[in-house]
């Protein structure tokens, strides 16, 4: 039985073994830690199994700098899986749990694999207009909000715990 429910503070130390096996690297849990501590976070979710923590969703807060002005988006980023339960369901939960919590946001953008997220219905056809440091096709957005995105070009601006 997968249950998906809000961070609790007892998770942190779960959290960050997760990202790091899952990454092989301790990059994606300093970036948890980074925007926790910058306030950036909007939602933190974490899938259990059995009791124990097995996935972590980290919805934090970004913008798209337009020529009107800042646009608010929500970026979906880092999502983590324990290497021994991937394909098993628990990163979709994830996702579908976190965009149910965004109430009042219009737009989320992920950066990531290009045959996984439009499943969850992004696209890289709704970032086209956003510039971005990253590979062609790899910049996706789901409008939470329909037509939140027509019209809307400019760059897109991370939390500064990105570093990017």
């Amino acid at each position: 039985m997968m249950l998906v429910r809000a961070e609790r503070p007892e998770d942190r130390a779960a959290i960050r073994a997760i990202h790091e096996a899952a990454f092989g690297r301790p990059d994606e849990a300093d970036l948890v830690d980074a925007l926790r501590v910058e306030g950036a976070a909007l939602a933190s979710l974490v899938a259990e199994s059995d009791g124990r923590a097995i996935g972590h969703i980290l919805f934090s807060r970004m913008w798209i700098d337009t020529e009107p002005g800042a646009i608010a988006a929500v970026a979906l980023a880092p999502l983590a899986v324990l290497p021994g339960e991937q394909r098993r369901g628990a990163g979709g939960r994830l996702i579908r749990a976190g965009l149910e919590m965004l109430w009042g946001e219009r737009i989320v953008i992920v950066l990531g694999h290009r045959e996984y997220y439009p499943k969850f219905g992004f696209t890289s056809e709704l970032a086209r207009a956003l510039e971005n440091p990253f590979p062609a096709g790899a910049l996706m957005a789901m409008e939470l909000e329909r037509s939140a995105l027509t019209g809307v070009s400019g760059r897109v601006r991370y939390a500064r715990s990105f570093d990017l």
